[in-house]
């Protein structure tokens, strides 16, 4: 399976090679999208290996984005979902086309780590819904139940074994 891998990643090299020319060794680049080519060239120009790319391109271009967008926003709204589901769905989809771009699986630590700092800054003061009990007749049911059942079930089991050979 390693062997498989490798040969894909040669194969990957060398069709890299002849699209970017002499800095292929460095950056690896994926599909052919319209954006791809553009952060590949952002890649060579930055001159650094791809993991210190795929940081400045994440957090120059995606969180920079975020960052902005939730700046607009007053702060009571950032605890409202609604307001913030499609600023936080456009972040994960910029991390992931980036990544995506550079040949990195999605998500990564650095990906990861990024949401966790996102989320310990933005909505560290939201209120949470805590779990609490069902109401009592609910769990009254749930509980006698069980117990009801066990005494049926097992007057049937007996009444069944009484009247013959159990066979029936």
């Amino acid at each position: 399976m390693k062997g498989a891998f490798g040969l894909i990643g040669v194969f990957l090299s060398f069709l890299y090679d002849a699209t970017y020319g002499e800095h292929s060794h460095s950056i690896a680049c994926g599909n052919k999208s319209h954006s791809c080519p553009h952060f590949c060239a952002i890649c060579v120009d930055y001159g650094r290996a791809t993991m210190d790319c795929l940081h400045y391109l994440l957090h120059n271009l995606c969180l920079s984005n975020f960052n902005t967008a939730m700046a607009e926003l007053n702060t009571t709204d950032w605890c409202i979902w609604h307001n913030v589901s499609g600023l936080y769905n456009n972040l994960s989809l910029c991390t992931e086309k980036i990544s995506d771009c550079l040949l990195i699986p999605w998500p990564s630590p650095l990906v990861e780590r990024m949401f966790v700092d996102i989320h310990s800054s933005f909505f560290k003061e939201c209120p949470m819904e805590e779990l609490s009990d069902p109401p009592p007749a609910i769990v009254f049911a749930l509980v006698i139940t069980p117990i009801l059942l066990i005494p049926v079930m097992v007057s049937l089991v007996v009444l069944k074994t009484k009247n013959g050979d159990g066979s029936s």
